[in-house]
């Protein structure tokens, strides 16, 4: 079990604490530690209800924090506690009791406090007419020996989780990250320079997805392909070897088992990653079939893949040297940059949605349903590998973008695209998308009826049913498990079977096949089904393709 440790978050009301603990949370989760935030505003609504700002009462309110962060870090796990706790006294005191304890002082000049708070608090505070303000009417004792100290008037929020991390690595409770995973301009240029002269294995666009997304932190924890010990526990438990939840094994495949102990895979001759490896083992294609995809058959997509690949893997870790592309590069965005627009936006909260079909009236329900309850949308569309017949990624994009522009606020969506691949496993995959979007900062994420279902391999809502093995909390992310929505024309709205009486004959339900069927005879796409900015985009597309 990996040792815990409690980020210790002190600093005046504004300097920025609660947003540098939600995207160090994020950091976290794709080094493989999944933490808990105690806000200090949330602590007072949850857990010290009640308590007023005296000394006395501000002490009660910090030792409360510390009981529990000490709880969580002697049991292994991680804290980010972030309270203004102005007394150095009572910080010293949790000092001596948590194991891992790790300050960081979050510093702030107050004039820039005032200029910054909204509210007037300060301002307020300053004319006397709020009482025991810290920092003017209270008093603020700054750590003498923080671990780490930020000035967030000097240092932007990823700046400032940039040199916590730092300081985290250093003192002991993290691994150093890799920095060239995907490195760019000289260091770039150096990696392919030295790829050339390496053996060499061809790959495909498949492989260039995986190798992308290990690179960029996609897939953290990992950040290589699998090992044998990783890939059997992730096929016999649906977790890593280290006991963090994962489902499917991201592996590199091959026919014959290579000597080299670094490797250079090329696309069409083209250089896109490098690999060092540190394993070749033989696969079991028959158990991973059964385990990953639930049959043997060979007309299941994935299962046709792994009969035809090779019985080889080579593990170890990984560096990118090209990007995949489905032609959007303004789309085009790494983990690490979606987590920063997501702080940039104010977001605490983000929805992740997954699709590799246009989006139509049953996905936008459910999108607007969970915008309800979060602060943003991510609408992440898969635009690597998917079966012949899906609509193309090009297509799928124009939708999103006409449906996006007419019918979403613009300030709480944001479109980018996912690199990956379709494999087509249903409930696996749905956890295995769900720990991708996590890695991109999503916090929610959007579950289905079907989810990267295909044909008819797994049973209604097995999705929703593949969370159920894992503890509340344990994937990092929470899942809004939705029933299948319908244009009911009774109700004149977008429903489901939880809010609407009527009968089958009233619901206008379309699947994606049949849309494929309608678009490839000239049928009408019922607006029930579809917005007409999207209709008129893939009726386009249909008529060019059948020209």
């Amino acid at each position: 079990m990996s040792e815990g440790f409690v980020i210790w978050l002190t600093g005046l009301s504004g300097a920025g604490k609660s947003t540098i603990a939600q995207l160090l949370q994020g950091e976290l989760e794709t080094r493989g530690r999944h933490s808990e935030v105690l806000d200090g505003d949330e602590v007072r609504t949850n857990l010290s209800k009640g308590l007023g700002f005296s000394k006395e009462d501000r002490d009660t309110n910090v030792r409360r924090i510390g009981y529990v962060a000490g709880l969580v870090a002697r049991s292994g796990g991680v804290v980010i506690a972030a309270a203004i706790s102005p007394y150095r006294e009572i910080r010293d005191e949790i000092r001596a009791k948590t194991p891992g304890f790790f300050e960081v002082y979050v510093r702030c000049p107050l004039d820039e406090l005032v200029r910054r708070d909204v509210k007037g608090l300060y301002k307020q505070a300053i004319a006397g007419e709020i009482a025991n303000f810290t920092g003017i009417s209270d008093p603020y004792e700054e750590p003498l020996t923080p671990a780490v100290t930020v000035d967030s008037s000097e240092l932007n929020p990823v700046q400032a989780v940039s040199r916590i991390l730092t300081g985290l690595e250093r003192a002991g409770h993290l691994e150093a990250a890799s920095t060239d995973r995907l490195p760019q301009g000289p260091a770039l240029k150096a990696a392919i320079e030295e790829a050339q002269r390496l053996p060499a294995i061809e790959v495909g666009p498949r492989e260039l997805s995986d190798l992308y997304l290990l690179a960029a932190g996609g897939f953290a924890p990992l950040s290589g392909f699998v090992d044998s010990d990783d890939y059997h526990h992730i096929l016999d438990q649906g977790r890593l070897a280290s006991g963090a939840p994962f489902t499917i094994p991201v592996a590199l495949r091959a026919a014959s088992a290579p000597t080299a102990d670094r490797l250079t895979l090329r696309l069409e001759g083209q250089p896109v990653g490098i690999i060092e490896v540190t394993e070749v083992f033989s696969t079991d294609p028959e158990k991973e079939a059964l385990k990953v995809y639930g049959t043997l058959e060979s007309a299941h997509p994935g299962v046709a893949l792994l009969q035809q690949e090779g019985r080889y893997a080579i593990a170890g870790a990984v560096t990118a040297l090209a990007t995949p592309t489905a032609g959007f590069p303004q789309y085009e965005r790494t983990p690490a940059e979606v987590r920063r627009i997501k702080i940039e936006r104010g977001w605490r909260t983000m929805v992740g949605f997954q699709t590799r079909n246009p989006v139509h009236r049953a996905h936008e329900h459910l999108q607007k349903v969970a915008l309800e309850l979060v602060d943003g949308l991510l609408l992440h569309p898969l635009v690597g590998e998917t079966k012949a017949d899906d609509i193309p990624a090009k297509v799928r994009m124009r939708c999103y973008e006409a449906l996006l522009e007419g019918y979403y606020p613009q300030d709480r969506t944001l479109l980018s695209t996912n690199p990956a691949w379709m494999r087509y496993a249903g409930p696996k995959e749905a956890v295995f998308h769900a720990l991708l979007r996590r890695n991109f900062g999503c916090t929610h994420f959007i579950v289905g009826r079907d989810h990267a279902g295909v044909g008819n391999y797994y049973g209604t809502y097995a999705a929703h049913k593949a969370f159920d093995v894992y503890q509340p909390g344990e994937l990092g992310i929470e899942i809004l498990r939705f029933e299948n929505a319908f244009f009911c024309r009774t109700c004149g709205a977008m429903a489901s079977v939880r809010t609407c009486p009527h009968g089958e004959e009233d619901r206008v339900s379309l699947s994606g096949s049949k849309v494929r069927e309608l678009l490839r005879t000239g049928g009408e796409l019922p607006p029930e089904f579809s917005r007409p900015e999207v209709a008129r985009v893939l009726q386009a597309a249909a008529a060019g393709a059948a020209s």
